[in-house]
């Protein structure tokens, strides 16, 4: 009887041990291609690290469905917001997106708030530069701002979209210098990028990552960085300057500081598990040396922030801007 008990646990043991081996990796992982939402053109900031992205996970086999990257830029970012709201409990779908995800529904009178969604993580806090075209003569922003003041309302500032990051620094630097631009919007950086090189505009603000082919080729002239501090990395990107050299604007004498989120979200009604799958994912990917290098190409803060500490960081961010947008005049009254 000892022998045949003995027996039947060793045959419980060993299918015991089949299950545990034929079980998935997770509680829940995709069983279709994901969608990456990215309320914004092709070309921008948010576009190029989704695609990045999209390209690790699929370099490291991190998720066995493909991902892919879908652009819903109409109505200044709105539409993809609003997509990614209407698609509750698909976990299918993730939007990748910046400060927008305050300002353009605070704008706009969106019916949308971020607590519609669920938060995955916070991969990076991104930059703003104040670029003018190489071939002027400006080397510093007193240069160019003292220029500016000569004329009110005659230079123009291109930048993404109207009232949202580009547009609210434009809005901040002309209080501050006591300047008048003209504001042309475009549908990302990448637009705006082209538009300085052909000097159809005299000066934008985006992000390192949307005109570094430009700063390189030396048709971009890096003035200053809209930051407390300079950006850390000092490998050379062009042939004399890292992104380190470049000063913040306050060292310049123009007290204006912005950075921006680079956040993944869910739509609301997923599960817990849905949810921890994504933050997992992101982990992982933030832990290849192609992110790294990714970003220390594209100057991105090393900024990793998950779970309770992210939900508090988007409520304090929402508040500042709501403070911001009030001080540039953008609407009477923000709720």
């Amino acid at each position: 009887m000892t022998f045949r008990y003995a027996a039947r646990a060793l045959a419980c043991a060993s299918l015991f041990g089949v299950a545990l081996a034929a079980a998935p990796a997770f509680a829940w992982e995709p069983t279709k291609p994901v969608e990456v939402v990215v309320p914004f053109s092709a070309g921008g900031a948010s576009d190029q690290m989704a695609r990045s992205i999209q390209g690790i996970i699929a370099k490291h086999k991190l998720m066995n469905q493909p991902m892919i990257v879908v652009n819903k830029a109409g109505a200044s970012g709105a539409e993809g917001l609003m997509d990614t709201k209407a698609s509750k409990g698909d976990a299918h779908k993730l939007l990748v997106t910046s400060s927008a995800l305050y300002t353009v529904p605070m704008i706009s009178q969106l019916p949308f708030n971020w607590r519609d969604l669920t938060p995955v993580a916070m991969v990076a806090m991104d930059e703003f530069v104040l670029w003018t075209n190489a071939q002027d003569p400006y080397k510093t922003p007193s240069d160019y701002l003292a220029e500016v003041k000569k004329s009110p309302g005659k230079f123009k500032m291109g930048g993404t979209s109207s009232k949202r990051e580009d547009q609210i620094i434009t809005a901040q630097t002309e209080r501050k210098a006591g300047v008048r631009f003209i504001y042309i919007p475009y549908k990302g950086g990448g637009e705006a990028a082209t538009q300085l090189s052909g000097k159809h505009i005299d000066s934008n603000v985006n992000n390192p990552s949307e005109s570094i082919g430009q700063w390189r080729a030396g048709e971009h002239r890096a003035l200053c960085v809209f930051a407390p501090d300079r950006m850390q990395y000092t490998s050379k990107v062009t042939g004399t300057q890292s992104w380190h050299d470049i000063p913040t604007c306050k060292e310049q004498g123009l007290d204006v500081q912005y950075q921006m989120l680079r956040v993944f979200m869910l739509p609301g009604g997923v599960t817990p598990d849905q949810q921890k799958y994504y933050v997992e994912l992101m982990q992982k990917v933030v832990a290849t040396p192609e992110w790294k290098e990714y970003l220390e190409k594209n100057a991105l803060k090393n900024d990793f922030i998950t779970g309770q500490k992210l939900t508090e960081f988007l409520t304090t961010d929402e508040t500042r801007h709501k403070d911001i947008i009030k001080e540039a005049g953008f609407v009477a009254a923000v709720k």
